[in-house]
Parts: C-alpha cells; structure tokens; sequence
C-alpha cells in the first residue's frame, strides 16, 4: 500500500510500504499501595463534614462543585479509581470509574443546631446523617468508589460531607485534595500538584489475604462486638492551650527539650481520660499518635506526596505512675517516642509488616487507649469553594472507638484547639463534670 501523501510523482519516486497500524492510547491509571497504605485495609472510610453558612443557590453551589470535582478528580486520579488485587496478592488502584455524589435536605436544620459548641445528642445524630459510607470498611474499595461526596441543603447553608477509602490517602493527603478542589472551584491554580509515585516511600510487594467481608473480619476481633459510645468536642481556647503547655514545662530541667503543644495537649487528654475510665493503679495505658512519617523518611518525602505515609507510634505506662506523678511525665514519654520513631525505626516497622502482614482491629491499639489522629496543623478552616470558610469542621462516626481523638484547628485561628473525642457514656459523663480537664479551677 501506498503511503498517502505527497504527489504522483514523489510517490514514484520513493515507495513506501505501511507495514502496520494502531490505535495508540494513554495507559490506563495505577497507582500500586505502598506498604504504608496496607494496614488500613481493614479500617473504614474516614468522614469529614464541612458546614457552610448563606451559601448560594444549592443547585448552583452543587453544580459548580460537582465539576470542579471532576476537574479535581483528574489531577488525585487514585480517588477516582477502585482497588483491585492481582494474582500475586498485592493491591493496586486502577481505572477511572470516579466517586459517588449524593444529594440531600435538612431544610429543618440550621447551621448552628449543628456548629454550636454545645451540640445536643440529637444534633450529633444529624450530623452522623449528612456524610456517607457510615460502616463502610475500606475493603469495600474492591467494589464501591474511593470517594464519596454528600451535598445536603440546610435551612441557611450547606454541609459537604466526604467519604476517603482511608487505604489509599492520609490526614495531609486529604486535606491537600480538598483544599485543591477548594481552589479549583474558585477558578484559581493549585498551589500545591501531588505526587503520585508511592514506589518513592516503599516499593515492596506484600501478598495479602483478604477477607471475604467486614462482617467476616469483625468476627475475628478478641475483643468481640463493639461497645456503645458517645462523641464531644470540646473547644479549648488558646489561653488555655497555653496554661496546658505551660504547667507540662514547668518543671523541666535548664537545657532540656521543651515540649510541644501536641504533646502537652496530649498528655493533659490521656490524664484526664484516664480519671473518666476509673483505672487502676496497676492498670496499663497506652497512648497512640498517627504520625506523619514524610519527613522522618531517609530521603524525606514533600507534603505532596499523595497516598499513606502515618506509622502509629506507641508509648504506655500504669495509670499510677499517670496519675499519682507530675503533668511532664506522661509529656515526656509522648516526646521520647515520637522522637525515637526515626527514619530506621520506621523502616523496621515496614519490614516487620511486610514479613507477617496483619489485618487490624481497633483492639490492636492497645489496653485503655487514647490514640490521637489528624492535627490541628491542618488547615481545614480554609476549604472555601467560593462562598466562604466553614463555620464547623467535624469527623464523622467511622474509625471512632473508645478513646479516639481528633483535634482540629479552632476556627478563629488563633491558636484554640477542638478536641473530638470518643468514649463509652459513663466516662464521657465523668470527664464532662471534670474540672481539671477544663482547669476551670485554673481560670477561677
């Protein structure tokens, strides 16, 4: 055949044979999970709701935010994909099926029924409504969407609520994608491109056996069914965060490290909740903090990079010694282990789950635990879509258990501090009348 092109003449003169032809097109999405992604195959989906106030128009607010979405989606194209399991065993995002998007109304509900510092139990049962995937397990990404989106229309505003398969992204990868979607829907550029190549944290393949349903994973848990619990939030402003951190430095000795906020902050929380259980002397605690690993990694990783890159780092001690000694003492083992959680011992830990890989319970945190996730680093106040800050920015109920803790930014930006915390009822209700807790005797 002929090539077509060029006059009689030149085609005289050279013949050209095509040999072949094909479509050539771009390679299909895949993103392969890292090591780090893996242990939260047996979580759930983490939630996060967003309250707006005097938003526009709902049909033109979602409309706008939908396709920024989707522009968004293009960009973090791991949140559009869904997880697949080769015949090796290892797992991998591929494809580009995108994430579910519902919309609802509470038009009987206000914002502030629902922002409020005082958020009554029946407000707390609302909320829990307006974020989707509730007992959603992570696993489910074999089948549903790695992200789900809820726009409900509320009397004077809008909450968005989210739904990340917490397997494939962390805290920092989540707020990176919803302030970028943030930007997108405003009409501005990203400050900030992910990365998307996780082979730069971990580039080994983990065989894992999955199984065959949440409910068959849940069964396994020692500890048996989940117990009932209640969630609070509760607003420490900054003079008082500052009380905190200052009592857990008091007694430091010249030269030595000063602790920081989260760890006087978290040392004050562990205490209390301690109190609020009714513990024993001989009674061991533990304490866990998700910590981000990008800059503890040799060579470190940039906040871009998207995906996991949170190592739970432990510390414990008898709810005496927590007790009965002075605030620097529970600070101090919160530094000490946060500090020895370096890049070789967060290289252990990889190797250690890559030899005999494990499918968590919440059980697996430890004996009376308070384990401490997301960070008041986050910027989570400045998501606006074009129609404002959020007025309340709130976890949902998924991946909550007896102890778990959220802290969020206050929304004045002024160094306060939201404490969400989960407990069973009858220490929730002793930590509430806890003066100490609140150092309201302090502020007397």
């Amino acid at each position: 055949m002929a090539v077509e092109n060029g006059s009689a003449d030149e085609a005289a003169a050279v013949t050209v044979t095509v040999t072949g032809a094909r479509t050539v097109a771009p390679a299909k999405n895949r993103c392969t999970l890292a090591t780090f992604d893996l242990p939260y195959i047996t979580f759930y989906y983490n939630q996060k709701l967003l309250l707006y106030r005097a938003a526009p128009d709902f049909p033109d607010a979602v409309a706008r935010m939908t396709a920024a979405l989707a522009d968004a989606l293009r960009v973090f194209y791991p949140l559009a994909g869904r997880i697949r399991q080769d015949d090796g065993g290892a797992l991998a995002v591929e494809g580009d099926e995108g994430a579910e998007v519902f919309e609802a109304e509470a038009q009987g509900v206000a914002v502030d029924d629902l922002a409020g510092g005082d958020c009554s139990d029946e407000a707390e049962k609302v909320l829990q409504h307006l974020v989707p995937y509730t007992g959603v397990m992570n696993l489910e990404g074999l089948r549903r969407p790695l992200l789900a989106v809820q726009f409900t229309k509320l009397k004077d505003g809008l909450a968005v609520g989210c739904a990340f398969n917490h397997a494939v992204l962390d805290g920092t990868s989540t707020w990176h994608f919803m302030s970028s979607w943030a930007e997108l829907c405003r009409g501005v550029p990203l400050s900030l491109q992910p990365i998307h190549d996780r082979s730069l944290s971990r580039s080994v393949r983990v065989r894992l056996e999955l199984p065959a349903s949440a409910e068959a994973h849940e069964k396994t848990d020692p500890n048996g069914p989940k117990k009932a619990l209640v969630a609070r939030v509760f607003s420490f402003p900054e003079p008082t965060v500052a009380r905190i951190k200052a009592a857990a430095n008091a007694a430091l000795p010249p030269g030595a490290k000063p602790f920081s906020t989260f760890q006087s902050l978290g040392a004050h929380i562990w205490r209390a909740v301690s109190r609020a259980r009714g513990l024993g002397p001989a009674d061991i605690t533990a304490f866990a903090v998700f910590a981000d690993c990008r800059a503890r990694l040799d060579p470190p990783l940039p906040p871009a990079y998207f995906g996991n890159l949170i190592q739970a780092v432990f510390t414990g001690v008898p709810a005496g010694m927590l007790l009965g000694g002075p605030p620097e003492l529970p600070a101090g083992l919160l530094q000490k282990a946060i500090d020895e959680h370096d890049a070789a011992a967060v290289t252990r830990r990889l190797e250690e789950y890559e030899a005999a890989p494990k499918l968590f319970h919440y059980s697996d945190a430890g004996p009376n635990c308070v384990a401490v996730g997301s960070s008041p680093r986050f910027r989570v106040y400045d998501v606006d879509f074009g129609f404002g800050r959020p007025e309340r920015v709130r976890s949902g109920r998924n991946n909550k258990f007896d102890g778990m803790v959220y802290l969020y930014p206050g929304r004045g930006g002024d160094g306060g501090i939201d404490v969400e915390l989960a407990l069973q009822p009858e220490p929730m209700q002793r930590l509430e009348k806890d003066d100490d807790f609140f150092l309201r005797q302090a502020a007397a």
